[in-house]
């Protein structure tokens, strides 16, 4: 039996909980902005940093975490990255809270992507994609995650695969850019972009696998749209189409000075709202949607001049709906309860994390909006519907919660998390009042506003080889892709209590200290993964030609699950990946 079997009886409460509401009026304790009759609560917090989230039917929410660099690399919650969060009493927040999962002492460094299908709990970890059986009445799944899809490029700009599953078992995973726009060096001044780009092999575009059939690979094959730097947000319309979006390229002005006025690094691009097709070109990273003149232009990389040459872009699909530059769009749904008043039925909600890219100017976004569509296009402007998340200061350094991802709930809630402190945050509509003319978002020709003294600086860093790196680590006989990744932590001294990076180098190229571990040579062993294990289990009491001896473990307790890890690491870090054409 699945969860789509499960009692009713958490629904019935969530119900209560709504009809509490509307008698008690609408009294925001979470303190947004939101349309007259709208009420906001906080339903469960400080789960870490949480990405996108889905609701079972029995209102239990479920939530994928992430971690690593973009949140300085602080320390999660313990506990597996998915968070599994039940309101046992019907208050319209949450009781029970329980991690499973990867963790980061398996290796894991959580992720974006989250879905339900046919009773298993879909979610992307680390490079792949598992799912989890789940049972009648169980909070969590009992039995281990089973692997769907393994190998999805990893490393770049954006490493994160946010997912869409159809009604027709159709996994649809974005493998997003290694880089801003395909220069030659990533985000540096007037570097050209390599053309034809070779990102577009293995990035930059939507895959297709089958979710019904375990143990897939990654490969350039399942490729089911190109074009699309960053699609974070999917939606799956009612007549089968699916929208995602997409986040638009950065630092027009600050890379190409003498082509954009300087409050054009605030203002272009727009971010988008696409109609997903197969084997469709979104354009990226040869052009870019200036919104103002509600077309695809050449980008300057690829010998635009400012916004005027269309060139190859003539061909490309354009989105059906434009948002203000920068305000990266990470969740989108399309709302299917009753709850709310009919007319949120015809659209989108789109969660957008906020700005980094306006400064000097004011910063943008940090707020949800509800796009209204009509069939196939734009129904008008965008609506802002929720706001002030980022609290007193709209930036991102300062700003208290970011949204990033959304849900509808049984009862007809609708569910947005905030990936800074953990925040789920949960909308009802109390309804009793006159609803007050929208508040539209900012046209595409608004001004950039006043200057402000901040600086611009992408979240993720500047990784300036990030289109030509090859961030994929091969896995030697006997040993596992989720091993291979245990090895890097327990290598840089993440997991287990001593770095190898001391001796060896942070990418295993060496030191006077220790012997380089990415060439065809080795010192203490031959080579195979066993061996690479013996050696480190055994430790180098004497080095032939380098200074430091290496003691037992590397001087760390580790288990064996761990020695087999970063043996496994070591052995991979001298066999490099084969190209492929």
């Amino acid at each position: 039996m699945t969860v789509l079997a499960r009692s009713m009886s958490s629904l019935m409460l969530l119900t209560l909980a709504v009809s509490s509401a509307h008698a008690a009026g609408c009294a925001d304790e979470a303190g947004l902005s939101l349309p007259a009759g709208f009420c906001a609560s906080v339903f469960a917090d400080q789960i870490g940093h949480a990405r996108h989230l889905v609701v079972a039917p029995d209102g239990v929410v479920y939530v994928n975490t992430w971690s690593g660099r973009y949140y300085g690399s602080d320390r999660p919650p313990p506990g597996g990255f998915l968070v599994a969060l039940r309101d046992s009493r019907g208050v319209g927040r949450a009781d029970v809270q329980r991690r499973f999962g990867e963790s980061p002492s398996t290796g894991g460094h959580g992720g974006t992507g989250i879905a339900l299908y046919k009773g298993f709990l879909y979610a992307e970890i680390n490079d792949r994609i598992v799912r989890y059986e789940l049972q009648a009445n169980d909070l969590v799944p009992r039995g281990p995650a089973i692997t769907i899809v393994s190998r999805l490029p990893l490393g770049g700009d954006h490493p994160m695969h946010p997912f869409l599953i159809t009604p027709a078992g159709e996994l649809l995973v974005d493998v997003a850019s290694a880089t801003n726009a395909c220069q030659r060096e990533n985000r540096a001044p007037k570097s050209p972009g390599i053309d034809p780009c070779t990102e577009l092999v293995k990035r930059g575009g939507i895959w297709r696998f089958d979710a019904d059939r375990p143990g897939q690979v990654f490969s350039p094959a399942q490729r089911f749209a190109t074009g699309i730097r960053n699609g974070e947000g999917f939606a799956l319309q009612p007549d089968g189409r699916v929208l995602v979006t997409q986040h638009g390229r950065d630092q027009l002005h600050a890379n190409w000075p003498d082509r954009y006025r300087p409050e054009e690094e605030a203002t272009q691009p727009a971010e988008e709202l696409l109609e997903l097709v197969s084997g469709g070109d979104y354009g990226w990273p040869y052009c870019y949607y200036d919104a103002a003149q509600r077309k695809l232009v050449l980008a300057p990389e690829y010998g635009g001049d400012g916004g005027h040459s269309v060139g190859r872009c003539a061909d490309k699909r354009a989105p059906l709906a434009a948002f203000p530059a920068h305000w990266a769009p990470n969740g989108m749904v399309r709302y299917t309860g009753t709850q709310f008043p009919a007319r949120y039925r015809q659209g989108v909600f789109i969660a957008f994390h906020g700005s980094w890219d306006r400064a000097p100017y004011p910063q943008g976004g940090y707020n949800v909006v509800f796009q209204p569509l009509d069939a196939a296009r734009a129904a008008g402007p965008c609506e802002v519907f929720a706001d002030g998340f980022a609290g007193a200061e709209v930036t991102p350094d300062g700003a208290q919660h970011r949204p990033s991802g959304l849900a509808v709930g049984p009862d007809g809630a609708l569910y947005v998390s905030d990936d800074i402190r953990g925040r789920i945050y949960r909308i009802t509509y109390a309804g009793g009042v006159v609803a007050a003319a929208p508040r539209r978002c900012p046209a595409p020709t608004a001004p950039a506003g006043s200057l402000h003294d901040t600086e611009a600086r992408p979240p993720e860093g500047v990784h300036l080889h990030a289109g030509t790196e090859t961030p994929e680590l091969p896995v030697p006989p006997g040993a596992s892709a989720q091993s291979v990744s245990l090895g890097e932590r327990v290598f840089r001294g993440e997991v287990g209590g001593a770095a190898c990076t001391g001796c060896h180098g942070a990418a295993g190229a060496g030191t006077p200290l220790g012997p380089p571990l990415t060439g065809p040579h080795w010192l203490w062993s031959d080579g195979s993964y066993e061996g690479i294990r013996r050696t480190i289990e055994s430790g180098v009491a004497e080095p032939k030609r380098y200074r430091s001896a290496m003691p037992p473990m590397g001087g760390a307790q580790l288990s064996g699950e761990q020695l087999s890890a970063v043996a496994a690491y070591v052995w991979a870090l001298g066999h490099p990946m084969p190209t492929h054409p």
